[in-house]
């Protein structure tokens, strides 16, 4: 099978762990199927290059707005065919209903083949007061309205599903699919000795849309012996950690910053639980990880956590005390902790890891591809 990728970034070398999870899903697509990848904006380079198993093709546009970000578009379009010419595309799949999802779209009119879009972000959102989500102006919505023709929109679950339709769009059922991004359960595993029970982690970036006040707000609410670490970095680390000192809970805070994928795992088997406060997440592969290593979830109804009650609890968007008392629930509750964490794992390891998503793309493409008639 003959698959193109459109993606925002891709990793430029097999270290560079742009967005992890598309990494682990590229090399495991390549492992079966001819896989080329078009990479808009990020690595900032134009030469081909091998990752993997696959062909990455790079635009290196950066943050090119304006006539720039269309003469990106003229040339992500000209690429598409100038390789379609050289080896046909079987099918098309832009990850992001953005403008690779326009583009993949576009492309695949052009060449009569199948194309599918998956929503992986704030494309159905539009939360002003934090400036976040591709609802909030009429271009980024015509954009996202173009992606969404595709012959399969794929959603990771059940709160992407549900937002199609409040955003005003009006797409089959039979179109929309739920496929999950899974996670590297070879490298994300439980750990054998034992957690500290009092010990949280929060893994996101430090940006409004992840929430930390609420999460600060909760942690503050909490036994004086509860720990937090937050892994991550971003434009709100000031603001949140003058928040952390004026509740006084500084000394419990522990801001530490990027951590390299690969080291991820150590920091997961530390804590006994993980904690999420996203306002919006599409799937939030954390929890994923958490899960995978034996870590139960404490989440906001949002991303896929609500899907999978064997992981862990939610609670409203904004809710500090039902956060913190969430939180509190489980460590008070040791033996219940124990239970999350064992099915958690299963829970994993049964349906969502990388070679499940693989598995289910790969489906999903040999259906649409005999007898392709477009419907677009």
């Amino acid at each position: 099978m003959k698959i193109g990728l459109l993606l925002p970034g891709f990793s430029s070398r097999s270290d560079d762990w742009a967005i992890p999870v598309q990494q682990n899903l590229i090399r495991e697509l390549a492992a079966q199927d001819n896989v080329r990848v078009i990479a808009l904006r990020y690595p900032h380079q134009h030469t081909p290059y091998t990752l993997d198993g696959a062909s990455v093709y790079p635009l290196g546009a950066g943050q090119v707005r304006g006539i720039s970000r269309l003469r990106l578009w003229w040339n992500t379009l000209r690429l598409i065919r100038t390789l379609h010419r050289q080896e046909p595309f079987d099918i098309l799949h832009a990850m992001w209903a953005d403008e690779t999802g326009l583009l993949a779209v576009w492309a695949s009119r052009q060449l009569g083949i199948p194309v599918v879009v998956s929503i992986l972000g704030g494309e159905l959102v539009a939360l002003a007061e934090i400036s976040y989500g591709l609802q909030r102006s009429r271009f980024s919505r015509w954009i996202v309205g173009q992606a969404l023709q595709a012959n399969r929109i794929l959603v990771p679950g059940s709160y992407i599903r549900s937002l199609i339709g409040s955003a005003g769009y009006r797409i089959p059922a039979s179109k929309i699919v739920t496929i999950t991004l899974g996670v590297d359960a070879d490298r994300f595993t439980p750990s054998p000795a034992p957690a500290e029970p009092n010990r949280l982690i929060h893994v996101a970036s430090l940006v409004p849309v992840k929430d930390q006040e609420t999460l600060l707000s909760a942690f503050a609410l909490l036994d004086p012996r509860t720990t937090l670490d937050i892994l991550g970095t971003g434009s709100e680390q000031p603001k949140l950690e003058a928040l952390a000192l004026k509740l006084g809970i500084s000394e419990r805070v522990h801001f530490l910053g990027a951590v390299a994928h690969p080291d991820l795992p150590t920091y997961y088997h530390r804590a006994s639980i993980a904690v999420l406060s996203s306002r919006h997440e599409s799937l939030a592969l954390v929890t994923l990880e958490a899960a995978a290593c034996g870590v139960p979830v404490v989440s906001t109804n949002v991303g896929i956590a609500r899907d999978y009650p064997s992981i862990g609890v939610t609670v409203p968007v904004g809710d500090a005390p039902a956060l913190a008392q969430a939180i509190k629930s489980l460590i008070d509750a040791p033996t219940r902790r124990q239970t999350f964490s064992i099915s958690a794992r299963v829970t994993i390891e049964r349906e969502l890891t990388i070679q499940h998503t693989a598995a289910a793309l790969r489906a999903l493409y040999t259906e649409l591809i005999p007898g392709f008639t477009t419907n677009i």
